[in-house]
């Protein structure tokens, strides 16, 4: 059979078990929330009985289940004994920090509906004391943002010399259409000498020679490039070191033909060279 990678999330409500496996789920797993511990087995047998490509896959499993705590130990073991490996990450904060998340999200405690949130936070904590022993990671979010996080989970699902990546999107577009929804860096090069008002390459693109040359060759363009680079240099590995799987790079000049296209191919050539998942595309370059 071959091998597996299953990674269990579970831990106290409101720790951060979602932003956990979100973070897995970017980073290449299958996952399944809420999953019964009992059809864990069923699970698996359908997955070495069809042909998937699919070797990594993330539970979260928590008292959501109320047979979950009797269940687990035995359901683990079984599975161990056929050769399944686990990761069990059990995720946890303070009393003040679970009471603060609450509060703010107004959400009720699984364990609250007769008694207090402290009363069901302490409760929880006893019950779950069982898994809490077996985890192999225990992991405190008290002192954790959503970013940290996201980035500590990825770390710990990552295979053995993989190194995290980063998706980034250069994209060029024109302001006259509108700035793209979704874009976590916008350049706006309308500073540029601009090529629509030369007769011979109004009706061209930045995809072509004439026009790359008319925009790249120029000395502002030149010095703008190099400062850009640098702050792109700078502010990637940023991004990505925070947990970040995905970054719009948007490029803008006025009609998103010329400019814009001319130089988001530059960003583009740039940025391939250093991260693995780079994609290129002109929103506009059509209108």
């Amino acid at each position: 059979m071959e091998r597996l990678k299953i990674v269990i999330l579970t831990g106290l409500s409101g720790s951060g078990k979602s932003t956990a496996l979100a973070a897995l789920e970017d980073a290449g797993f299958f996952c399944v929330d809420n999953l019964p511990v009992a059809l864990l087995p069923k699970f698996l047998e359908l997955q070495n009985q069809t042909v998937s490509e699919v070797t990594r896959f993330a539970f979260v499993m928590d008292l959501r289940e109320k047979g979950f705590v009797s269940r687990f130990e035995n359901v683990f073991k079984d599975l161990e004994e056929q050769g399944y490996a686990f990761e069990i990450i059990f995720l946890e904060s303070d009393e003040d920090t679970l009471i603060r998340r609450y509060s703010e999200t107004r959400r009720q405690h699984p364990l609250s509906k007769d008694k207090g949130l402290l009363e069901g936070i302490r409760l929880e904590k006893q019950v779950l004391e069982p898994v809490r022993n077996i985890a192999h990671r225990v992991v405190d979010s008290s002192n954790l943002n959503v970013h940290q996080l996201k980035a500590m989970i990825q770390e710990m699902g990552a295979h053995k010399n993989e190194r995290k990546s980063i998706q980034i999107s250069v994209l060029s577009f024109g302001f006259k259409y509108g700035i793209p929804r979704g874009a976590d860096l916008v350049m706006d090069v309308r500073f540029l000498p601009n090529p629509y008002f030369v007769p011979e390459l109004k009706n061209l693109t930045g995809l072509q020679a004439p026009v790359q040359e008319f925009v790249l060759e120029k000395p502002v363009t030149q010095e703008f490039l190099k400062k850009f680079m640098d702050l792109l240099d700078f502010l990637a590995p940023q991004y990505q070191k925070e947990g970040k799987a995905y970054l719009t790079v948007a490029v803008g000049c006025t009609g998103g033909k010329h400019r814009s296209v001319s130089v988001a191919g530059k960003v583009f050539e740039h940025l391939k060279g250093l991260f693995q998942n780079v994609s290129l595309s002109h929103r506009d370059i059509e209108r």
